[in-house]
């Protein structure tokens, strides 16, 4: 199981100078090989090599770094080919596509960039490393990381790491091939009901209450329609400086939310049922204001840090149509619209079970994760005569 581990560096004054002059000084490389590329038809990688490797080294980059420098133009060029396929960038003819096609990729000049360990080596007792630079190798560059991600590299490291910059602040991210844990066989299944008002409701009674977390949104999305509206340079930097501080806290409470799950299910021996809510966005009908709440949080990293969560816990982990389990009755089973009263309620017209509705969700989640687990189990073979 691939993890990715980011240190945050702490370099001096003249080390920070010699870290950011080799990200420009790589990046504004990249954007050279890249016109190169684009003019004689994004050759391979081997051919491009050819007609920039020379210049690349008379440019002051290292043999790795050149190296690493096309391998980076050439993916560029493989992501945006598989993107323009998939349909990502539009119809053929869209300006957006048009657009994309019609110019070379360009690297920010603080882009991310690659290092291997021959231009980069790590030293864990000492929480420091040894990196290659444009002004030369320099050693003893402090780094910071908490104690599992210390240990996770470590023991699992393998691979290159990327060097980025952020707002002035340098970062290692690190690939790390971490084993999994073999799934034991559950007893039962914590049911995962996810939701706006109520962004992860599980059959054990753990509720992840959406109502501080909307707030937080309604007040970012009024701060993002002001800044929008004053259209200045200034403006748009706060917008993307304001955007990621976003993304950040949606994915420190996923994070939160998916290790509650995944330690109860651990705790009590169950495995973990969650809802597939893949193309959700395309399948439902709603209103301009009920799409503005659904595409404000990301379900699909809520539901891929409790996998690898659940992975790294030896927990088992189904995922399971959630056709009707918001109108079918957690105890006699009956099945009908009228059932779901109003977004918290769930009255049952059959049994006159009340409940909270994203509690008896998460109850018929839980019992199609056991049918999920048993019918995956279930040998296909037949019986010999």
């Amino acid at each position: 199981m691939k993890l990715v581990v980011q240190v945050k560096l702490m370099p001096d004054a003249v080390q920070a100078t010699a870290l950011g002059a080799t990200l420009h000084a790589v990046n504004e490389a990249a954007n050279w090989v890249s016109a190169v590329a684009y003019e004689h038809g994004v050759p391979r990688e081997y051919e491009l090599r050819e007609h920039t490797y020379a210049e690349l080294k008379v440019r002051g980059l290292g043999a790795q770094a050149a190296q690493h420098t096309i391998k980076k133009v050439r993916d560029a060029y493989t992501t945006l080919k598989a993107d323009t396929r998939a349909g990502n960038l539009g119809k053929r003819g869209s300006k957006r596509r048009i657009k994309a096609e019609s110019k070379p990729v360009t690297f920010r000049p603080n882009a991310a960039h690659p290092y291997d360990d021959r231009c980069l080596s790590w030293q864990y007792d000492a929480q420091t490393v040894s990196i290659w630079t444009t002004a030369g190798r320099m050693k003893n560059v402090r780094f910071a990381c908490s104690a599992d991600a210390l240990k996770m590299l470590r023991e699992c490291r393998q691979g290159e790491s990327d060097l980025i910059e952020r707002d002035g602040v340098f970062y290692l991210v690190a690939v790390c091939d971490v084993p999994e844990v073999a799934p034991y066989e559950p007893d039962g299944f914590v049911g995962v009901d996810l939701g706006i008002t109520n962004i992860a409701t599980t059959s054990t009674g753990y509720r992840a209450a959406g109502r501080g977390l909307n707030r937080y949104r309604k007040r970012q999305l009024e701060l993002r329609r002001k800044l929008q509206a004053k259209g200045t340079k200034s403006a748009r930097r706060l917008l993307k400086r304001r955007n990621r501080r976003e993304r950040r806290h949606a994915a420190n409470q996923n994070h939160i939310i998916s290790k509650k799950i995944v330690t109860t299910a651990e705790r009590t021996g169950r495995g973990i049922a969650l809802e597939d809510l893949s193309g959700i966005r395309d399948r439902v009908r709603l209103r301009k204001d009920q799409r503005t709440k659904l595409h404000s949080w990301s379900f699909h990293q809520l539901a891929a840090f409790t996998e690898y969560k659940a992975k790294r816990a030896g927990v088992p982990l189904v995922y399971v149509d959630p056709a009707y389990t918001s109108r079918q009755c957690s105890e006699c089973g009956h099945i009908d619209r009228k059932n779901r009263v109003d977004q918290a309620t769930f009255a049952c017209r059959a049994c006159g079970a009340l409940m909270h509705a994203d509690d008896n969700a998460s109850h018929n989640i839980g019992r199609k994760g056991e049918v999920a687990w048993i019918a995956g189990r279930e040998s296909r073979v037949p019986a010999t005569p």
